[in-house]
């Protein structure tokens, strides 16, 4: 755990082991078994609350945790992830007696959501910023506060100097890093964040602190942080390790909350939130992890598997009532099971579609996407399609030609192609579409057709998914590759 004072606080001299050995580990222990029995108790009675009513993902990860060592070769508490795959528990007896029950739930609490925030925060350049590493205190024992019903850090008696012994607090307080924070700023003439939206998110609570002129400094960082500077043993965190157990502990939470138990539903939704502006890597996660359908919710981009199927349904829409593609769901499932692709039909009267499609080359465009919408549009009665290449221009083609292009992307030459006011090699683009499918990675200036309702984005992998987050938003999907 970590302290924010204004002094640094010295822990006395011990010698380093390494925190992986568990021969070494065991070997480090109070010499009264009592205390090493009373601390165990303790511990097992703080993963019992975790499964049963505070923290269904930490209830898991610590199941991956197959050796739980009580060893004086730690101040506090600490999990281990090391090169072999394994993860140990390490917890110090003498101190989980000395902090009870209370803070005995606390301390396996803040440790687990440390791991789950390297995994989710992967990012080398976070990961060994200090700045980071106390935003990731302050949010972690806010959020453990809230979750296990606590007003207050938990204590432990210590030294006073005077014969006797005071409480004190166990780790970093979030609130009066928020009145420093508060502080720093209006000594700046800055506006501070109240304390909710101060702590809104991870990310929030570390931008908010990249603000102040002087951010507090810890005094003492939490052990599995060390890098072996003195003050303890480094912990090993494996990479791979991490990855493996935190993920597999999510995907449990997961499906214990798709079963509809209430506290993994909670705490995943919360988790999610408070990772909200992580990244790209992190929304496909949740994504593939069933996050929409756990907030009842169907999002116009999703990663999926079914992407084939999503632009035919969706390119049928863009056509009028009456006379429209349609995606025949019966046949369809039909034609799915005996593994051919799904085709549109025809409904209502008879007349010629327009389809402009659209390929960004300024990058490498998948060519499986390519045939595949190729098949689509060619299968398809009665609609006739019109073929482009954009990067910094647009180049019309017809498939089978070779595709070239390299530059910068600009998203305007196609919006003002499609809308008969760009003339490439002399001639307009003289017809209306009634729908424009762009494939892209996303990366350029932002644009807003004429008719939005009419426009589907194929966003590659990676790629930005803004035309979801236009007003009004557009239909957006991301495409993979792996499927057939």
């Amino acid at each position: 755990m970590t302290q924010v004072t204004g002094q640094p606080r010295h822990a006395p001299t011990r010698r380093v082991i390494d925190l992986s050995d568990r021969r070494a580990l065991l070997a480090c222990r109070p010499e009264d078994p009592a205390v090493v029995e009373e601390a165990r108790a303790l511990k097992e009675a703080a993963l019992l609350d975790f499964g049963i009513r505070d923290s269904v993902v930490c209830s898991w990860l610590y199941a991956k945790c197959h050796h739980h060592i009580p060893t004086t070769a730690v101040d506090t508490a600490a999990v281990v992830a090391s090169g072999d795959g394994s993860c140990l528990l390490l917890y110090n007896p003498e101190f989980f007696v000395r902090i009870g029950p209370s803070g005995v739930r606390f301390v396996l609490f803040h440790e687990a959501r440390h791991l789950i925030h390297r995994h989710l925060y992967v990012a080398e350049a976070l990961r060994t910023d200090p700045l980071f590493e106390l935003a990731a205190e302050v949010s972690i024992n806010h959020v453990a506060m809230v979750r296990l019903g606590r007003t207050e850090l938990p204590t432990r008696a210590v030294p006073d100097g005077a014969g006797g012994t005071r409480r004190e607090p166990v780790g970093v307080d979030p609130r009066e890093v928020h009145r420093m924070y508060a502080e720093d700023l209006r000594e700046q003439g800055l506006a501070p964040l109240p304390y909710e939206e101060f702590t809104a998110t991870d990310l929030t609570v570390y931008g908010q602190l990249r603000r102040m002129r002087n951010p507090p400094r810890p005094s003492a960082v939490c052990v599995h942080l060390r890098a072996g500077d003195g003050t303890g043993p480094a912990v090993p965190m494996d990479a791979e390790t991490i990855e493996r157990v935190v993920g597999q502990a999510l995907a449990e939470a997961m499906r214990a909350a798709l079963r509809g138990e209430g506290v993994a539903r909670d705490e995943l939704l919360d988790l999610a939130d408070r990772s909200t502006g992580g990244g790209d890597r992190l929304r496909r996660m949740w994504g593939r992890m069933g996050l929409a359908a756990l907030r009842g919710e169907t999002p116009r981009t999703a990663r999926v598997d079914w992407w084939k199927r999503w632009l035919a349904d969706t390119l049928g829409s863009k056509l009028s009532e009456g006379e429209r593609l349609v995606y025949p769901r019966k046949q369809g499932a039909v034609l799915l099971a005996l593994g051919h692709d799904p085709v549109l039909s025809r409904r209502g009267r008879e007349r010629t579609k327009v389809v402009l499609i659209a390929l960004d080359t300024s990058g490498s465009m998948p060519q499986e996407v390519i045939d595949w919408i190729t098949t689509l549009v060619g299968r398809t009665d009665g609609v006739e399609s019109h073929w482009l290449s954009f990067d910094g221009i647009v180049m019309p083609f017809v498939p089978g030609e070779r595709v070239r292009g390299g530059g910068g992307t600009d998203f305007q030459n196609v919006v003002d192609y499609a809308e008969g006011r760009l003339a490439v090699n002399g001639r307009r683009f003289e017809e209306r579409p009634d729908a424009v499918i762009v494939v892209t990675d996303g990366y350029a200036p932002r644009v807003t057709p004429e008719r939005p309702d009419r426009w589907i984005w194929l966003i590659t992998d990676g790629g930005d998914d803004w035309p979801e987050r236009h007003d009004p938003p557009m239909a957006c999907h991301r495409v993979t590759t792996g499927d057939s």
